[in-house]
């Protein structure tokens, strides 16, 4: 492999090798297909609904607001990950080269953390639409939505940027075999000739962190929902509340950000494409199409 030669013996590996998740030439093929519709669905699901939101006044809500940068952030990470794996499921070329691998790793860091604080924000909205169903409209106010999409990335940028502090004083001696499809954070450090062992707990309270407190934001915003619900006593009410905070009561809506290839694909699916306002949006976009054509 390609090392640049330092100083007392060490080395500065220049690339890496992905072993990727198989040597079997069958299974491989057959990863590629998969993951080649998986990642054709996501780039269609993702940038179809930013185009349908963008092209639709009734969809410019905070609701939607969040979803345009949720699948803004599922379409940039899906496409620093896929497009490589699915070359080295292939062909036989496995190498990254150092500054792709670093790139991959701070991109699913950046990506991970602005999804967790975006999903927090994600669950403010429905708390403040049923908790406090007259304010809604002052409280979610466009400055209020341009806030909290700016604090999602700002502290992705921060854990981004701790992460790169952290790997810039990693270095790599003999070994440059990564076991792993792309370049996560884990298998690379494994492979560092330094000790790790301060920068892994730096990385892992930064993230711990972030991924902690969108879990307590998450879970005091519907525990505040589920309470304000309970309390209303007709049935057509509480199916209204229930309909009002659906879009972002799915199982994935943490777990998400650790995925790479499927839940940016299910993510269009999970908030939005089963959203009856988002497939009447859809059909007006289409109407509207037709009618130009029509009238040119």
């Amino acid at each position: 492999f390609n090392t640049l030669h330092l100083n007392n013996n060490i080395t500065h590996v220049s690339d890496f090798i992905l072993m990727g998740l198989t040597d079997s030439e069958e299974i491989r093929l057959a990863l590629f297909t998969l993951f080649l519709l998986m990642y054709l669905i996501t780039v269609l699901g993702n940038a179809g609904m930013m185009l349908i939101i963008c092209l639709d006044l009734q969809l410019y809500t905070p609701m939607y607001f969040f979803l345009i940068h949720l699948s803004f952030l599922d379409l940039s990470f899906s496409t620093a990950v896929t497009p490589k794996a699915l070359n080295n499921l292939l062909t036989s070329n496995r190498y990254i080269s150092y500054l792709n691998c670093f790139i991959q790793m701070n991109c699913f860091v950046f990506v991970g953390a602005t999804e967790c604080v975006l999903l927090s924000s994600m669950a403010y909205d429905p708390y403040v639409a049923i908790c406090k169903p007259l304010h809604h409209p002052a409280i979610m106010s466009t400055r209020c939505c341009c806030s909290l999409v700016f604090r999602s990335f700002l502290i992705g940028f921060m854990d981004t940027f701790v992460n790169v502090l952290c790997l810039s004083k990693v270095h790599f001696c003999d070994s440059n075999v990564i076991y792993h499809f792309f370049c996560d954070a884990p298998p690379v450090l494994a492979l560092s000739c330094t000790d790790t062992h301060d920068i892994e707990i730096t990385i892992s309270i930064f993230a711990g962190s972030t991924l902690v407190a969108s879990l307590i934001t998450i879970s005091v915003s519907y525990v505040s929902i589920l309470s304000t619900i309970l309390k209303i006593t007709s049935t057509s009410g509480k199916w209204k509340a229930f309909s009002t905070c659906s879009y972002s009561l799915g199982k994935d809506q943490v777990v998400s950000v650790f995925y790479s290839i499927v839940i940016p694909m299910l993510n269009p699916l999970i908030y939005s494409l089963q959203n009856k306002e988002v497939k009447n949006a859809l059909s007006r976009v289409l109407q509207k199409r037709m009618s130009s054509k029509q009238l040119k």
